[in-house]
């Protein structure tokens, strides 16, 4: 993986400077931006790999910049929430957010979060090998990371594109969330961590219902998630 160039969005000045110093020597390049406004332009300007956003920022909140980002934007996003915050959490994942670090943070763990977005997001390093697939109306293509659905493309985030990958390579077999976590999120799946699920709900939505009026994506209690081989419609 090449030098990824990181835009750092928060308003703690003291934090900025020791992440951006743990990142920099780590082989990442940073650019820090401490209100949400200015955050947003130079977000939607361009030239950035990946978004360390957090939630309470001046002028314009995480959570709105995120959502007016994902208007026109894919720009991988690791959101900073406050310890306990969980509707803070959920609400960051379901605006499109590709994974989320509590803080208090370890630069270590927002070290290996980045470079687990970027491995997938750019499709280098141990990310799992991909081929072409389609399974019905609905078309993965590796190469180009995009999806269709009956011809139209769907409009997904890295994080989204890599877990429909995880599951129409299974297709027809339970996938556990242990395993989509390892394989899309690059970490262990927590005692409460409900980021997978909420991708999974986004997933949902976007692809619609199947030919049988069921979901594509089927749950298995206790078990997983799978995705289900439908006659196309």
């Amino acid at each position: 993986m090449g030098e990824a160039k990181v835009l750092l969005a928060d308003d703690d000045e003291e934090l900025c400077q020791l992440l951006r110093d743990f990142l920099v020597r780590e082989g990442f390049a940073v650019d820090v931006s401490h209100d949400g406004a200015r955050a947003l332009e130079l977000a939607r300007a361009g030239g950035y790999d990946a978004l360390i956003l957090d939630v309470m920022l001046p002028q314009r909140s995480g959570l709105e910049l995120l959502r007016e980002l994902r208007r026109d934007h894919a720009l991988p996003v690791l959101m900073l929430t406050a310890l306990g915050e969980d509707i803070d959490r959920i609400l960051g994942l379901e605006l499109g957010a590709d994974d989320y670090v509590p803080k208090p943070c370890n630069p270590r763990e927002i070290a290996a979060r980045l470079r687990a977005i970027l491995r997938r997001t750019r499709g280098d390093g141990d990310a799992p090998k991909l081929a072409d697939i389609t399974i019905g109306p609905v078309s993965l293509r590796a190469a180009s990371r995009n999806v269709t659905l009956r011809g139209e493309p769907l409009a997904l985030t890295g994080t989204e594109f890599n877990v429909l990958a995880v599951l129409m390579r299974e297709a027809g077999h339970v996938v556990s969330k242990e395993t989509l976590s390892q394989d899309v999120l690059g970490r262990p799946l927590g005692p409460f961590d409900r980021s997978i699920d909420v991708h999974i709900s986004k997933l949902r939505r976007k692809l619609g219902p199947a030919a049988d009026g069921e979901s594509w994506i089927g749950t298995v209690h206790r078990g997983g998630y799978v995705f289900r081989i439908v006659d196309a419609g």
